[in-house]
């Protein structure tokens, strides 16, 4: 198995050689660290919070401290190979790799309130053993399920190695994002449903920050800025949303079947959103994630993304809550699960730190607080985001 990391990680270099953002190089000159979807001057606030008894992020912490993911008795279970089918079918490790990579995130964020060194030795504890005995992930479901957690990952190890610092096995740590998780996402998947891609792209950028690969850095970012306006419509866009660069998708009638025979387009639809919310959700909060990440690392992709993000969740949450029956047209009059913990990221970078307002959005994160985890790639967002200023 290392030697399809190596041939992977040799195409994935002479990929990196040839594609340039369409905007200038996206990389900070030195990376901010912790970085990755959260900031030293944010977790200052959130524990600052916490330690005052202050709502609603006293309760969303202790949630998440009575949750298994905190747990100081924490057995991981690494696996050499790890192979997920379409759906988790097979699963075997699929779970396991998701949630201890959560556990470890959720772990790197009660040592930070709590400054309990137990908390930062059990995440240590998980993430060298995953470092030390991943080498593949196989089967249809691999770019996704490396994704989800490769986007968890780095986000534990910022705050371990930059705060807490006490990591002899950081370097291996790092080894094993590069030759075993970046191969596998960093090339992105154009035809696939949109989720895919920006979940795949949100582990590019977590883990070009704590490699500080400024090259791997740039390729998420250009893709990112191509796939957002293909996954979220806009009707400055024309009749007809765009289409990810590369993925064959051409004609009305393709661009109607891969947004799932919806035929009518309005602000903020999705390409996901008539196949369900839950999908459109994991969509929407990575491509959250990715700009928040590069708000840490000096860079404004919010100024880029959030209007469609603003219409998206605006749209979604108003179904989802019924302030309006769905409308015949859209999505034949009916919508399919929720949206999940997804808003919390997006609704404080446009609404608290931008002043938009987003009346349905706000009731939505409001009703739905603390969010907890989707233990897929989310977790912990009303904790880490509500009303953060930072």
């Amino acid at each position: 198995m290392r030697g399809k990391s190596v041939l992977s990680a040799a195409l994935m270099a002479v990929s990196l050689v040839v594609v340039v953002p369409s905007q200038s190089s996206a990389a900070p000159a030195t990376f901010t660290h912790p970085g990755v979807l959260v900031s030293k001057p944010q977790l200052d606030f959130v524990r600052a919070k916490v330690n005052a008894g202050a709502q609603p992020w006293r309760g969303a912490y202790d949630q998440m401290l009575a949750h298994p993911f905190a747990s100081l008795s924490r057995v991981p279970k690494p696996r050499a190979v790890v192979e997920c089918g379409s759906y988790s079918n097979p699963n075997y490790g699929c779970t396991d790799e998701r949630e201890d990579a959560l556990a470890a995130y959720t772990l790197s964020l009660a040592w930070y309130v709590t400054r309990d060194d137990r908390y930062a030795a059990k995440a240590i504890e998980i993430m060298d053993a995953w470092s030390a005995t991943i080498r593949d992930h196989t089967n249809t479901n691999a770019p996704l399920q490396t994704a989800w957690a490769g986007s968890s990952w780095p986000r534990a190890a910022e705050i371990i190695k930059h705060v807490y610092g006490n990591w002899p096995n950081s370097g291996r740590f790092a080894t094993m994002l590069r030759d075993v998780y970046l191969p596998e996402v960093v090339n992105g998947r154009p035809a696939t449903n949109g989720n895919w891609e920006l979940s795949m792209m949100e582990a590019t950028i977590g883990i070009s920050v704590f490699l500080e690969d400024r090259a791997v850095y740039d390729k998420a970012v250009s893709i990112f800025r191509t796939r957002v306006p293909a996954y979220v419509y806009l009707t400055t866009d024309g009749a007809l949303p765009r289409t990810p660069p590369g993925s064959g998708i051409d004609t009305r009638d393709e661009i109607i079947s891969y947004w799932q025979g919806q035929s009518t387009f309005v602000n903020g639809l999705s390409q996901e959103t008539c196949r369900d919310f839950t999908h459109t959700g994991y969509g929407l909060a990575a491509a959250a994630h990715i700009a928040e990440t590069a708000r840490h690392q000096g860079q404004d992709l919010w100024g880029e993304v959030g209007e469609r993000l603003r219409h998206a969740y605006g749209l979604h949450a108003k179904y989802q809550l019924g302030v309006e029956p769905v409308p015949s047209w859209l999505c034949g009059g009916s919508f399919k699960q929720a949206l999940g913990p997804t808003t919390e990221v997006a609704f404080n970078a446009l609404h608290t730190r931008l002043g938009i307002a987003m009346t349905n959005t706000q009731a939505l994160t409001e009703r739905q607080r603390p969010a907890g985890t989707d233990r897929l790639f989310i977790g912990w967002e009303t904790l880490t985001h509500a009303a953060n200023p930072s």
